[in-house]
């Protein structure tokens, strides 16, 4: 199977410290690429050099076989992130930070009422995002990534601040979105059960 996603030769430095160095990974269609390591590791740092969002000391990723850095706007168009922190704005609601999503990337609203019933949060549709339970909040991240077209997810931590059966929902849905022949990159701390192929680059 082609390639989707591969990293070449990848280091990073912060400060004096070498977060990782000659690391390599090729990640196809319908497989999960999981980043595991302890805090301070580089694992959101790995994640962020994907999206293109920190820069490395060597090495390339590529996109389909070509270097994302000559079209970084057509890689960062099929590419949804779920960061630590959720990044919506705390005075506008639930609808509203994701109609403005809607005009970031290719996305749309349409199906949304059946999106937010599955995440069980259609009856907060109307409340500012600052008067969500953080668990909450990243059920609206999980949100922003199904309306999204984006073929690639990178998910940092995406079981902080979710109950059991958060963590079921989000195990489910990424299985969903590599059937559709998608590919997700996570950064977690915990091992994870799940039913599609996974590749792992544990970071020290």
């Amino acid at each position: 199977m082609a390639e989707l996603l591969s990293g070449t030769d990848l280091s990073l430095l912060r400060g004096e410290r070498c977060l990782f160095e000659g690391l390599n990974f090729a990640l196809s269609a319908g497989e999960l690429l999981l980043v595991q390591g302890p805090n301070g590791s580089g694992k959101t740092c790995l994640l962020r050099s994907i999206a293109g969002l920190t820069g490395l000391e060597t090495g390339y990723i590529s996109w389909q076989g070509v270097p994302t850095e000559r079209d970084r706007q057509s890689f960062s168009a099929e590419v949804v992130w779920m960061a630590h922190r959720v990044g919506f704005k705390g005075d506008l609601t639930l609808i509203e930070n994701l109609r403005f999503e809607t005009g970031l990337r290719s996305a749309t609203l349409g199906g949304i009422d059946e999106i937010l019933a599955r995440l069980g949060i259609s009856r907060l549709t109307e409340l500012p995002l600052r008067c969500l339970s953080a668990g909450q909040q990243r059920r609206v991240a999980l949100a922003r990534m199904l309306i999204s077209d984006a073929r690639l997810w990178l998910m940092d931590e995406p079981f902080t601040n979710l109950d059991a059966a958060g963590q079921t929902l989000v195990v489910d849905l990424i299985s969903e979105h590599l059937a559709k022949d998608g590919a997700c990159v996570m950064a977690a701390h915990r091992e994870l059960e799940i039913s599609v192929p996974v590749q792992r680059i544990q970071l020290q």
